[in-house]
């Protein structure tokens, strides 16, 4: 996760995503970087506007807040009604599983 916060970071200085400038901010931190994972990140994000996927992010996020307030709300449980079974009852329905 440390890779894709290092990359959002460098996205919002106006730096370009690469190697050696996540290296270098992952380096910054006192963290041993992982030239494997680094490749794997600069690779996936190559091509994609960072911002505008943080944008449709947010707006996603936003729309699904209110639905999620109303399905809270429509559901309401009714209490469990007791059957009216004394344990006595209940204890000697029990003994007829064992004979």
């Amino acid at each position: 996760m440390e890779y894709v916060y290092a990359a959002m970071l460098l996205n919002s200085l106006g730096k370009e995503i690469t190697e050696d400038s996540l290296k270098s901010v992952i380096s910054a931190t006192g963290a041993q970087p992982d030239e494997a994972q680094i490749k794997v990140v600069v690779s996936a994000l190559k091509g994609v506007d960072i911002n505008k996927v943080i944008e449709e992010a947010q707006t996603a996020q936003v729309a699904q807040a209110p639905a999620a307030q109303a399905s809270k709300e429509t559901k309401k449980e009714e209490p469990h009604k007791d059957e009216g079974k004394s344990a006595e009852e209940a204890a000697a329905g029990l003994s007829s599983l064992f004979g």
